[in-house]
């Protein structure tokens, strides 16, 4: 396995013009193992320009037919390469590897769908008034600047990538600065698999350093982003000063919502992964539990002797669970909340102390009587942390989810069809799910609502989002 150190520009490995270099940290050991190149402005210029080259000489323009026949060929090559992807994943951000391997294979298979979706992708014919003849079209924008976050650094650099392109656009790819490799491992593989150069770049590095230049860039005209709320601020600003288009993918303070007529066993024995994945490092972490108070007590002991059983540890194991946190400074940042539950008296259940006294670990917790003023309740916490509270009213139930500034994932569980549409409809969430806990489907949008963000990632509607429309009128 090879490490990726350059900057991928135009086709080719460059160093950057600056000389800085980001070390990479291993989170499961805490050894260095690398460094990479980090862009610096001069860098942001030479890739944006070399994209939007790259648009106006033949990537716009090219035949659906072919555009298609190059995006799948990149989906072949990720597959060829899928122990390769989840092996740099595992090992720059502490992923466990079964859960790696996973979500490489998703990436692909976000390139295969928008490979077919290209020439499914079309506008209309519209009958007006004045006869005639009126049809839209659906047209790229130019250059697409991707910006993805640690978490899940590959697929969700795959379901902003793969939309972008297949739409016409050409991509700068910004990776977060602890997860480049498996987005500069992407462009190699994309430009093997016959993507022309320049079509998508590659740009490691601080985002503080770069990313002002590259929202703000005058060829840049849209900025697809997914991270926290705060920076997705930053960047709406920044962009609404030339009216760039924008998707942000924010935080989330996601609810599950468990009544007394469900499966609520299983539900008991699922819902600790639901928040605890990836280890809690997930905006769809369903972290505001809301159980009904018939059914707490027994539901309550059920959940956390699944989440007692969960394997937290080495990621390089099959039969690991949950690895270790991103970085020190993350687990600490979580372990201040937990010290903030403990200081206003909330009840540990379980979990709360590092199970290993190497690596940035943290156990699975669970909290009980969290106050809804209290930070762990009203905060993402972005890591193995879960509130479950007793409810017994429906509808105050409902107002204390849609409390939150957050929107975006969640779980209802019950096996009353009116009840699970009518609280369906109730919850402001862009993604929901009954009586499962999935928020990803390559094949639906993807999203969420108030702060959580605006736009969406996958299925058709992300392709939509990288595109502008145009009415042409034709007169007799």
């Amino acid at each position: 396995m090879t490490l990726s150190d350059k900057l991928f520009i135009d086709g080719t490995w460059r160093k950057s013009a600056s000389g800085r270099t980001t070390k990479l940290v291993n989170p499961a050991t805490e050894e260095v193992f690398g460094e990479v190149e980090a862009a610096d402005v001069s860098d942001v210029n030479m890739a944006v320009e070399s994209a939007h080259r790259a648009w106006e000489s033949g990537w716009r323009d090219m035949t659906p037919g072919k555009r298609t026949e190059i995006l799948f060929n990149v989906a072949r090559k990720l597959r060829e390469h899928i122990e390769e992807l989840g092996q740099l994943e595992m090992l720059q951000i502490g992923k466990p590897v079964s859960d790696a391997r996973d979500e490489a294979g998703l990436g692909a298979r976000c390139f295969e769908y928008y490979a077919g979706a290209v020439t499914k992708f079309c506008g209309q014919t519209v009958p007006v008034s004045r006869g005639g003849f009126d049809f839209t079209l659906r047209q790229s924008m130019g250059v697409v600047a991707a910006i993805v976050p640690w978490n899940f650094p590959f697929p969700i650099a795959a379901w902003k990538t793969a939309p972008a392109l297949a739409a016409g656009n050409c991509v700068v790819l910004k990776p977060a600065s602890l997860s480049p490799l498996t987005a500069l491992k992407l462009g190699e593989l994309a430009h093997a698999a016959g993507l022309p150069s320049g079509v998508l770049q590659v740009l490691p590095g601080s985002g503080s350093a770069i990313g002002d230049a590259l929202v703000t860039h005058p060829l840049v005209r849209k900025v697809s982003f997914t991270g926290s709320t705060e920076i997705g601020r930053r960047i709406m600003e920044l962009a609404s000063r030339d009216i760039k288009r924008v998707s942000l993918e924010l935080g989330g303070k996601s609810p599950n919502i468990v009544f007394a007529d469900a499966d609520w066993e299983r539900a008991a024995e699922s819902s600790p992964m639901s928040v605890f994945a990836n280890t809690g490092q997930d905006c769809c972490a369903r972290s505001r539990m809301f159980v009904e108070r018939s059914i707490f007590e027994p539901f309550v002991e059920k959940f956390v002797a699944a989440t007692k059983k969960l394997v937290v540890g080495d990621p390089t194991k099959t039969e690991t669970q949950l690895g270790p946190m991103v970085s020190a400074s993350q687990r600490a940042i979580v372990e201040e909340f937990l010290a903030d539950a403990r200081r206003r008296g909330s009840k540990f259940v379980c979990g709360g102390g590092r199970p290993h006294p190497k690596g940035y670990y943290l156990e699975p917790t669970v909290l009980l009587d969290v106050g809804k003023e209290d930070r762990c309740w009203k905060e993402e916490i972005f890591g193995p942390v879960v509130a479950i509270t007793p409810f017994d009213d429906e509808a105050q139930m409902l107002r204390d989810v849609n409390a939150s500034p957050y929107g975006l994932s969640g779980s209802i569980w019950t096996n009353n069809l009116s009840r699970a549409l009518r609280v369906s409809r109730a919850v402001q969430s862009g993604v929901l799910s009954i009586n499962s806990h999935s928020s990803v489907h390559v094949e639906a949008p993807f999203g969420g609502f108030k702060q959580s963000g605006l736009g969406r990632d996958l299925g058709m509607a992300a392709m939509e989002g990288y595109t502008e429309m145009k009415n042409v009128y034709v007169g007799e």
